[in-house]
C-alpha cells in the first residue's frame, strides 16, 4: 500500500484561543476542543489506520482518543510542538513589541528550539515514517505539523509561514498516485471549526467516513 499521513492537530485550549505559543506546557482541551475532536470521529473511524502515533502532550493524546482511531497510541516524542523557550505563553503580537520583524520559521525562540533542530526533528521523523505503509495517524500541533508538510515535499523551513493549521484540522500528507516518488500534501487543514467561515462543517448528523475522503488520484490540468 502506497503510505498515506494523516495529521490531526489537537483541539482547542485556552492558549490556542487566546493565541499564546504552546510549546511544552500540558495544559488540557476545553470542554469545545473536545467537542471539536469528537466531530472528527465519523470522519476517521472508518479509515483502517495501520499504526496511530500522538505527541506526548494531553492536548493531542486527548484528541486522538475523542476521535476513537485507535484504542492504543504510540506516543511519539518528535510529533511535540516547537519548544518557545522564553516565548512560551506570549502571543506573536507581544514579541513583535521587541523583535518587530521577528520570525520564528527564521529566527526560533531563545531558550528553545532553533529552526534548524526542528526541521532536523521532522526529518528524523519522516525517514521513520517512510519505512512504513498504508494509512498512519499522526496526532500532532500547529506550528510543527506546518513544519512536518514543508519538510515532507522538500521545502526549506523558512516556508512555514505560508501554512496554517486551524484545532481539529485534518491533513494528508502521501505521493502523487501517476508519480509515485513525488510527495504530495493531499489535503489541507480541513474540517476545522476554525475554518467554518471559508467552508461551513456538516450537520452532526453526518455519519460519512474517511474513506469518502482518501486520495485516489491529482486530475492534472
Amino acid at each position: 500500500m502506497t503510505l498515506h499521513l494523516y495529521l490531526i492537530r489537537h483541539g482547542e485550549t485556552k492558549w490556542s484561543l487566546s493565541r499564546q505559543h504552546t510549546g511544552r506546557t500540558d495544559i488540557p482541551l476545553t470542554e469545545r476542543g473536545e467537542q471539536e475532536a469528537l466531530r472528527l470521529r465519523p470522519r476517521l473511524c472508518g479509515a483502517g489506520f495501520n499504526r496511530v502515533f500522538t505527541s506526548p502532550m494531553q492536548r493531542a493524546k486527548r484528541t486522538c482518543t475523542l476521535t476513537g482511531v485507535s484504542p492504543v497510541a504510540e506516543v511519539e516524542p518528535d510529533l511535540s510542538e516547537w519548544d518557545y523557550g522564553d516565548y512560551e505563553g506570549q502571543c506573536t503580537v507581544d514579541i513583535r513589541k521587541k523583535r518587530p520583524d521577528w520570525n520564528i520559521f527564521r529566527d526560533g525562540c531563545p531558550g528553545g528550539e532553533m529552526p534548524a533542530q526542528v526541521s532536523d526533528r521532522a526529518d528524523r521523523l519522516i525517514s521513520h515514517l517512510r519505512t512504513m505503509d498504508g494509512r498512519v495517524a499522526l496526532f500532532s500541533h500547529g506550528q510543527f505539523g506546518c513544519v512536518l508538510a514543508t519538510r515532507w515535499i522538500g521545502l526549506p523551513i523558512i516556508e512555514g509561514p505560508h501554512f496554517v493549521l486551524g484545532t481539529a484540522a485534518l491533513s494528508v500528507l502521501g505521493y502523487d498516485r501517476d508519480h509515485p516518488q513525488v510527495p504530495v500534501i493531499a489535503l489541507w487543514n480541513a474540517f476545522s471549526p476554525e475554518m467554518s467561515e471559508l467552508l461551513p462543517l456538516p450537520s452532526h448528523s453526518d455519519t460519512r467516513t474517511m474513506n469518502e475522503f482518501v486520495p485516489t488520484t491529482i486530475a492534472h490540468g
